[in-house]
């Protein structure tokens, strides 16, 4: 498995988390011509008041956000747009570390209903978004951002979910 799933909120085992976690950072892996079994990720599937925490503790921002992301290496592009160095495959067996994620159930659930998406669809851009994230894709600078939101939406495109920043 890619990616484990720890479950501290019951809501996340109903929304089926845990597998679309594993599809969605897979799909992402994919994409970037990267084998999956080759790295791990850890996914918190929490709350709005655990996450609030984690914001304020690591981004001093004290108040619920849908999902945060601790990669484990600095991998990020030094040109705006560029590519992010990617990770090297791991040894055989024994899965190179990724980082985290945290994701918190009421924001997501409350985000997909005002943009009348199916949770879901919004729980898998948000996993490809955090793994995104991981693997040194970031949205601060705007070729960046441009550069991630089209790989997302290629990668949602081809699961079939449409592209989450278009206007409808």
């Amino acid at each position: 498995m890619l990616t484990d799933t720890i479950i501290e909120d019951d809501r996340w085992t109903a929304a089926n988390l845990p597998q679309l976690a594993e599809t969605a950072a897979r799909a992402a892996l994919a994409h970037l011509s990267l084998n999956a079994d080759d790295f791990e990720i850890a996914i918190l599937a929490c709350d709005d008041a655990h996450i609030a925490t984690l914001n304020a503790d690591f981004r001093d921002k004290p108040s619920a956000t849908n999902v945060l992301s601790w990669p484990s290496e600095e991998r990020g592009a030094e040109l705006d747009g560029g590519t992010p160095d990617l990770p090297a495959p791991a040894m055989p067996g024994m899965p190179e570390e990724l980082g985290d994620i945290a994701i918190a159930f009421e924001t997501c659930a409350r985000e997909a209903t005002e943009a009348g998406k199916p949770l879901d669809h919004h729980l898998t851009h948000l996993v490809i978004h955090a793994t995104l994230h991981l693997l040194g894709y970031d949205h601060i600078r705007d070729k960046d951002a441009t550069l991630m939101e089209g790989i997302e939406t290629e990668i949602l495109g081809k699961m079939g979910i449409p592209d989450p920043y278009s206007e409808h």
